[in-house]
C-alpha cells in the first residue's frame, strides 16, 4: 500500500508533507519522497527505507516553498530503491501515484521508440512523460489541466495521482480512478491525501474525489471536472472523525 499527500497554501510545505506521510505510515512502505517548488524551481528529495531516512536527508537543507507533493511507496513495478521512489519527474512535470497502470509496458515501449528515456522501472514515471508529451506536441501552448486530461485518457488501470508543473507553481493537480483520494479545504489552502488521517490535524472540511474525476487546486479555488471535461458540482463535507476514528474508517472501534 502507498500514501499520497499534497499541499498548497501559505505554510511551509515540507513540514506538512512530512507530517502527513507520517500519519500514513501504518499503510506500509519501502521508500519515501517529496517534491516542492522552492525559489521557482521543482526540487525532489527521495530516500529508500523509512521516513526517518528522508527526514535525515532533509535535515541539512533549508527548502522553502508553499506547494508540494509527497509519497510513501510499496514496490509494485520495480524493486525498492531510491530511483524507483516517488515523486517522478520528466521535463517540467512531477507526479506521485497510487494504483496500477495496466498498459504500462506498451506505453513505455511506445515512448522509448519516440526517444524518451526513463530513470526508473516504475509505471508512475510514464504519467509525467505522457503529460509533457501532450504539451510538446500541441500546436499552441496547452494548459496543464488539458494535457493532464489527455494523458489520463491513455491510461488503463487504477490510479490516484497528484501532479506539479514547474511553470504553474500556483496550481496542484489531482485525479482519481479506482484508488482513493481526498481534498482537504482550509482558509486559503488545500490539502490532498490518499487517506483522511493525513488531513485531520489541519482541516475537517473535505471533498472525496469520485472515480473518473480530476481537479485543479489553487489556494482559493478548486475546479472539479470529470475526465471528459464536464464540470462537476458537489459540496464539500465536514467530517467529525477523530484521528483514531479515521484510522478505523470512521468507526469508534476496530470491531463492531
Amino acid at each position: 500500500m502507498c500514501g499520497i499527500v499534497g499541499y498548497i497554501g501559505e505554510k511551509h510545505a515540507t513540514d506538512i508533507l512530512l507530517d502527513g506521510l507520517s500519519r500514513l505510515e501504518y499503510r506500509g512502505y519501502d521508500s519515501a519522497g517529496i517534491a516542492l517548488v522552492s525559489d521557482g524551481k521543482l526540487v525532489i528529495r527521495r530516500a529508500q527505507g523509512k521516513l526517518a531516512q528522508l527526514r535525515e536527508r532533509l535535515r541539512s537543507e533549508a527548502l522553502g516553498g508553499t506547494i508540494g507533493i509527497g509519497h510513501t511507496r510499496w514496490a509494485t513495478h520495480g524493486k525498492p530503491s531510491e530511483n524507483n521512489a516517488h515523486p517522478h519527474r520528466y521535463g517540467a512535470v512531477t507526479v506521485v501515484h497510487n494504483g496500477i497502470i495496466e498498459n504500462f509496458s506498451e506505453l513505455r515501449e511506445t515512448l522509448i521508440q519516440q526517444g524518451h528515456t526513463f530513470s526508473s522501472e516504475t509505471d508512475t514515471e510514464i504519467i509525467a512523460h505522457l503529460v509533457q508529451e501532450e504539451q510538446e506536441k500541441a500546436d499552441s501552448a496547452m494548459p496543464v489541466f488539458t494535457a493532464f486530461r489527455r494523458a489520463l485518457h491513455r491510461l488503463r488501470g487504477s490510479f490516484a495521482i497528484a501532479l506539479l508543473h514547474e511553470s504553474e507553481p500556483e496550481h496542484l493537480y489531482v485525479a482519481r480512478n479506482g484508488s482513493p483520494l481526498v481534498v482537504g479545504i482550509g482558509a486559503g489552502e488545500k490539502y490532498v491525501a490518499s487517506d483522511v488521517p493525513a488531513l485531520l490535524p489541519y482541516t475537517k472540511e473535505v471533498l472525496f474525489l469520485h472515480d473518473g474525476e480530476m481537479a485543479m487546486l489553487s489556494r482559493q479555488d478548486m475546479l472539479l471536472e470529470d475526465l471528459m471535461g464536464k464540470a462537476v458540482e458537489r459540496p464539500s463535507k465536514t467530517i467529525s472523525w477523530t484521528l483514531a476514528m479515521a484510522e478505523k474508517g470512521g468507526y469508534k472501534h476496530f470491531m463492531l
